[in-house]
């Protein structure tokens, strides 16, 4: 295996770990680890996610920050479904080093530049930066839609 060859398959650990953060983050919003104030939950429901929302997005108007709440929450969601299945990989990863800068820029906005480097948003964007420019996907649904047909059937084991 060479170096690339490596290099590749750290994309599959770069894609579990960007969509495990999003799918995780909006598992907890949603109340799936417990109760808000138990131990290793963060909101533990949606209201509390969209008041830390409100303090994130505090130089917005009142009258949006919800539904920048619900936005944030259906992108996450979407782009890390997106690269836990490694469906439109580049695609998913622009997408969230996108949010990524909107959800640290607000960050920076509203309680500093040195919170979004305390949670290390801009090293997740970093990651999925990296992620979108590499190309090459292994173990993803897109690496195996891009395989002819006798390749697919000889990864299963079936020799034409």
């Amino acid at each position: 295996m060479n170096s690339y060859q490596k290099i590749d398959y750290l994309t599959v650990v770069v894609r579990l770990a960007l969509a495990l953060t999003f799918l995780l983050s909006v598992a907890d919003r949603l109340g799936l680890y417990g109760r808000p104030g138990e131990p290793g939950v963060s909101w533990g429901s949606f209201d509390h996610f969209l008041a830390y929302n409100a303090q994130v997005n505090s130089f917005m108007p009142k009258a949006i920050q919800p539904l920048l709440g619900v936005t944030a929450t259906v992108c996450e969601f979407a782009f890390g479904t997106m690269l836990l299945l490694g469906v439109f990989t580049r695609e998913g990863a622009l997408l969230t080093a996108g949010l990524l800068l909107l959800f640290g820029s607000a960050m920076a906005i509203s309680f500093g530049i040195k919170s979004p480097f305390d949670y290390s948003v801009f090293s997740a964007l970093s990651a999925a930066l990296f992620l979108a420019a590499w190309g090459r996907y292994p173990l993803s649904l897109d690496d195996w839609l891009e395989r002819t047909p006798v390749e697919q059937a000889h990864t299963r084991g079936i020799h034409p």
